[in-house]
């Protein structure tokens, strides 16, 4: 094997194990935001708040996240960047301040955890949407007897999501699924398989 190779195969592999993986379905099936779920690597760390999204392709796992704010330049008050007014003291706050990403697009929201690399993140993936899909059978097979899981780390989680975070996160999906494209397109065919199991 040549040293681009194992560096390849290195690279591709996952050193990790995902142990579990609990899902709470969302109340109203019209939502887009179809599930809430904590998934626990090796038995020994637990990341919580990963969301389950209905996408044009399927559903996609969306990192848990933070909105990122910034102080009033009169009374240094901390606010979300889509605030138009200070919540402290009333003043007015430019609209145009959120940083802008690569394409000019106002960076709003901040993952908390999220995988680096198409590997892991393809694995945590497939063992999320294995989990939904289970719980959504389950939901199913009890019909109106079912009831919701209910965990600690999800009792004081909201249902809603803001739809400029849904927005952003479908177009990255959109756009790493149109790299994977351009890949197999450009005889990466290896490459591409390995990717196309993410999305």
């Amino acid at each position: 094997m040549s040293d681009e190779a194992s560096h390849t195969s290195a690279k591709r592999r996952v050193p990790f194990q995902v142990t579990e993986v609990r899902v709470k379905l969302t109340s109203d099936p019209r939502n887009k935001l179809k599930a809430y779920c904590s998934v626990t690597i090796d038995d020994a760390f637990v990341v919580r708040d990963l969301k389950i999204i209905e996408g044009a392709r399927g559903p996609f796992v969306a990192m848990p996240s933070r909105k990122l704010s910034d102080s009033c330049s009169r009374c240094h008050h901390k606010n979300h960047l889509r605030a138009a007014y200070c919540n402290n003291c009333g003043a007015a706050l430019d609209a145009e301040r959120a940083p802008r990403d690569e394409r000019g697009r106002a960076r709003l929201h901040a993952d908390l955890a999220h995988p680096i690399n198409s590997a892991t993140r393809i694995e945590v993936h497939k063992a999320v949407v294995r989990a939904y899909a289970e719980e959504l059978e389950a939901a199913q097979a009890a019909g109106a007897a079912y009831r919701p899981k209910s965990f600690d780390d999800f009792d004081q989680l909201s249902d809603g999501v803001d739809d400029d975070y849904l927005e952003e996160l479908e177009r990255r999906q959109r756009e790493r699924q149109r790299r994977r494209e351009q890949l197999g397109a450009g005889g990466q065919e290896a490459g591409g398989s390995q990717e196309a199991a993410e999305g």
